[in-house]
């Protein structure tokens, strides 16, 4: 069954203050949707609901097609901390992430130096993560994408501290996921550089989106 994410009025607070309300839109395999605003908007609050990691205010979050109904565990989410210890090397990291997270029923992540390949730094996968540059280190960030298979993947500025070749290296990733029954939600001030994504123009302060 191909997997489809279902959001349905979502509402969200930070602090004290709704920050957005109303948000709803549906996403079937294959489909992108970007999620654009000025900051403070809500692009990382609303990301942080859909994965799980801030309780919404009102509405409702469900996957069909997934190996389990909750988005959290059938989604990676990619913020803007790169979520790797700087003492541990790339391949140890990246190890424990595939171990931690798993493979969900649906799919199969790659082999870890098969991922470091696939980010274009083969070669450095015994080196401390904290000797990489930020631009590489960005770069092993999205490698957890690809050693544990998630259908869905939630990034916030995905493409932070990377040069433009790199820009394309990920939106190639971006369009084998898409290609293969994948969805994605991406918050980003840059165009991810894949052709018939949707768009989320988020307001703030409890404004409205519009999903175009």
């Amino acid at each position: 069954m191909p997997v489809k994410l279902h959001v349905e009025d979502l509402a969200a607070r930070r602090g004290e203050d709704l920050i957005f309300h109303d948000i709803s839109f549906v996403l079937r395999a294959g489909e992108a949707l970007v999620v654009t605003g000025a900051n403070g908007s809500g692009k990382s609050t609303l990301l942080r609901a859909l994965s799980g990691l801030l309780p919404p205010e009102t509405g409702r979050v469900r996957i069909e097609g997934a190996g389990s109904p909750n988005l959290a565990e059938s989604s990676h989410y990619l913020g803007h901390r790169n979520a790797m210890k700087r003492e541990l090397t790339v391949g140890e990291n990246l190890v424990f992430w595939q171990d931690f997270m798993g493979d969900s029923p649906d799919g199969n992540g790659l082999p870890v130096d098969v991922a470091i390949e696939a980010l274009g730094l083969s070669g450095i996968g015994h080196l401390p993560f904290g000797y990489l540059s930020a631009g590489q280190q960005r770069r092993m960030a999205m490698a957890r994408l690809l050693v544990a298979y998630r259908p869905v993947w939630l990034l916030d500025e995905p493409t932070a501290a990377l040069d433009a070749s790199a820009d394309r290296m990920f939106a190639g990733l971006v369009r084998i996921h898409l290609e293969k029954g994948g969805i994605v939600v991406a918050a980003t001030h840059q165009p991810l550089g894949i052709d018939g994504v949707r768009e989320l123009r988020m307001t703030g302060f409890a404004g409205v989106g519009d999903v175009i």
